[in-house]
């Protein structure tokens, strides 16, 4: 089941860049009567669907809520469970990912995140830069409102060597990745309806799409799902047309 605004209009393009906050690993498996680490695990499995089904469908942006600046609250041992699966998916998928020319970058902080782990998505972003078919940003140590305070930072920085006045608009290009489109479609499983902190400045036109599956359950069909009913929405933009 999914919820989503009523639309007077069909827009017959694919969404150029689709946002995807992952959630409901830890019910899925608490459902199922395991641990909470191995819905994280199942999870993991689940963003090979998004990338295959991204890939076949020509969708050239995809960016995902990997861990969020507030997951640091969670049990130390589940913390280390999340990073750990980052650190096999890095090792795991990076030969695959090369090969069906996917570039993968991350964005979020990183002066909290061990030195090996950095080391390692630096590793990913460097052996998979030239790619072009797909380009996959794990957000990573990421919340909208902490690169928002981190951008005014960069910003307020540069302007004690610039003479030219700052506008509102430029805060952009002190975004972790200006160079990314802002998302048209955010998607998000197990039932909840709310962004939690994810690209709050890039996502303030993107169209919403809740499903109550769990992420993962997440398929290439639930994929499709989402972009059939994006593209029958009306995006004006604030506009009247």
């Amino acid at each position: 089941m999914s919820t989503h605004a009523d639309s007077t209009q069909v827009s017959i393009s694919n969404p150029k860049h689709i946002a995807v906050i992952m959630d409901g690993n830890g019910r899925w498996a608490m459902r199922k009567g395991n641990q909470r680490s191995d819905g994280h695990k199942a999870g993991s499995e689940a963003v090979r669907n998004l990338v295959s089904g991204a890939l076949d469908l020509k969708i050239p942006y995809i960016t995902i809520y990997a861990f969020s600046t507030e997951n640091w609250s969670r049990p130390k041992a589940e913390v280390d469970v999340l990073f750990r699966l980052l650190a096999h998916f890095i090792e795991k998928e990076l030969t695959e990912l090369k090969e069906r020319g996917v570039r993968v970058r991350f964005i979020g902080r990183r002066d909290r995140i061990s030195k090996f782990m950095v080391s390692q998505m630096e590793k990913m972003e460097r052996e998979t830069n030239n790619n072009t078919k797909l380009s996959l940003t794990l957000a990573v140590d990421y919340g909208g409102r902490d690169e928002i305070h981190r951008a005014i930072d960069r910003m307020m920085e540069a302007q004690q060597t610039s003479n030219t006045p700052w506008s509102a608009t430029d805060l952009h290009q002190f975004l972790d990745a200006p160079e990314l489109p802002d998302p048209d479609l955010v998607i998000r499983t197990s039932g909840e309806m709310r962004l939690s902190n994810f690209l709050i400045y890039q996502a303030a036109y993107a169209e919403l799409w809740f499903t109550e599956e769990y992420w993962p359950d997440f398929t290439q069909e639930t994929l499709a799902r989402a972009i059939a009913d994006y593209q029958k929405r009306h995006r004006r933009f604030g506009k009247i047309k």
